[in-house]
């Protein structure tokens, strides 16, 4: 049979359409996603009928090819994954959890009319400004506050509001760029703000500051070093000695804090990482942090400091473009709401479980979930227990190894590459790490929920591997 006629046995899309497995697909699925999968998988069998004189039409492939598309094109893009990775402010995975209440207050929020812009004991307009503002200064000791939709929005904003035209002075040492190429000289460039430099990658004096105040200076800058750290022979100039400083010569002091700590962490072992409460005290005429890294709540960049700076900063236009909408409010508010009480905080705040858990309950965990995935996929894997480290992730705690117990997974029948590929295939996708040939599972990233859902996972993944 010569290419032609090997084509001409392509069906069409209208008699396609009248098979009892595409009419089932139409009653599940939009006839224009159906018609869409059909087209595509009739376009990749005339191509491996064109490449192949081997290769004979197979309805039955074609049906299973269209199906496979349909359900994949039916698919959510953004879903739920299960975090195994042990990183727990996973950039990529989403950063922060929601704790219950707040995802509550979203749902509520989206489902209804809210009082976004609306004071019910005026009846007359409000401001979205105050569902956060009252709460941020309780927890931080600030004058005022204000929320944004990201830290980078923040950190744009304050120096827009503050040294557009002026100079922003910032230590070379802290000219960072973090995740998606955001970089603090092209955020400085876009504010309209001219940076100046001083010091050396790894040593700034106060002297440096000071030999560059200006008339023109706007604000003294000083910026976290996020995802990573200046070792050794190294020297930066303290909060407190630049608001000093910008005291003496009236010139206001931005910290971007980054992490959006709100919490002391030393108090589980982990490494300093200043509060924003701390900053405050320090005499930062403004900081700005992110809401969805330490401090375990949605997206947001939040401003905290002083009064005449946040009014600045409210009346800018850019702050509008910038605003925060109901759905992230609301998950703020119940957020920074459950911090009034540090113990509710700590209970229900899964970022904060998760930094706080220590190595024997995750060692207990562990043992647990490899002792309930042997059961099910008996030889098809060895599985054993092994320390490890977790990482606070986001830019936060770059120097901190979290001491972590890993369910260590060593497939037969297929490469561990493989097997962490099926699992992260698989529906919810589990996403885990491969370290010495072992997949790992770090159940410090895992609810209990989770657990359930991984052991389902694995088990489905292995007992089908072959």
């Amino acid at each position: 049979m010569d290419t032609q006629e090997r084509l001409r046995r392509l069906p069409k899309v209208d008699d396609l359409l009248r098979h009892p497995t595409v009419a089932a697909l139409l009653e599940e699925y939009p006839r224009p996603l159906v018609l869409d999968a059909l087209r595509e998988a009739i376009d990749v069998w005339r191509a491996r009928l064109l490449s192949d004189a081997g290769i004979e039409y197979d309805e039955s492939g074609l049906l299973t090819d269209a199906t496979s598309r349909v359900a994949l094109k039916s698919q959510r893009s953004l879903r739920r994954v299960i975090n195994a990775t042990g990183i727990i402010v996973h950039t990529n995975l989403g950063r922060s959890i929601l704790s219950e209440r707040a995802t509550a207050a979203v749902a509520e929020v989206a489902g209804s009319y809210s009082t976004l812009e609306y004071d019910v004991v005026t009846g007359e307009r409000g401001s979205r400004h105050t569902h956060c503002e009252e709460l941020l200064c309780k927890i931080t000791g600030a004058e005022a506050a204000m929320a944004v939709n990201n830290n980078a929005a923040a950190v744009m904003l304050a120096l827009a509001a503050l040294a557009r035209g002026k100079e922003a002075i910032v230590s070379r040492g802290q000219l960072v760029e973090i995740g998606g190429s955001f970089r603090i000289p092209d955020i400085m460039r876009e504010s309209g703000a001219t940076m100046v430099e001083v010091g050396t990658t790894n040593k700034t004096h106060l002297a440096d500051y000071e030999g560059a105040l200006t008339e023109r200076t706007g604000v003294i800058l000083k910026v976290h070093s996020s995802n990573f750290r200046v070792v050794g022979f190294t020297q930066e100039v303290g909060l407190d000695e630049l608001v000093l400083l910008g005291a003496a010569h009236g010139v206001p002091v931005f910290e971007d804090q980054g992490s959006g700590v709100l919490v002391d962490v030393r108090q589980w072992g982990l490494p300093h990482e200043p509060t924003v409460a701390e900053s405050i005290a320090a005499g930062a005429d403004l900081v700005s942090c992110s809401g969805d890294k330490l401090l375990g709540g949605p997206q947001a960049g939040i401003l905290v400091g002083r009064e005449h700076v946040i009014r600045r900063l409210k009346k800018h236009p850019m702050a509008r473009a910038l605003r925060l909408d109901k759905l992230t409010l609301a998950a703020l508010e119940v957020t920074l709401r459950t911090y009034i009480d540090p113990e509710a905080a700590l209970a229900e705040i899964p970022v904060l479980r998760m930094l706080s858990a220590s190595k024997d309950e995750i060692g207990v965990r562990a043992a647990a979930l490899a002792e309930r995935i042997a059961e099910r996929v008996g030889d098809r894997a060895i599985l054993d227990i092994a320390d490890d480290v977790s990482r606070a992730g986001g830019g936060a705690l770059p120097l901190a190894d979290i001491p972590s117990v890993v369910v260590r997974i060593k497939p037969n029948g297929v490469s561990a590459v493989e097997l962490e590929r099926r699992m992260r295939r698989a529906e919810p996708p589990v996403v885990a790490r491969i370290k010495d040939d072992r997949v790992l599972l770090d159940p410090r990233t895992l609810s209990v929920a989770d657990e359930s859902g991984i052991v389902d996972r694995v088990a489905s993944v292995l007992l089908g591997a072959g």
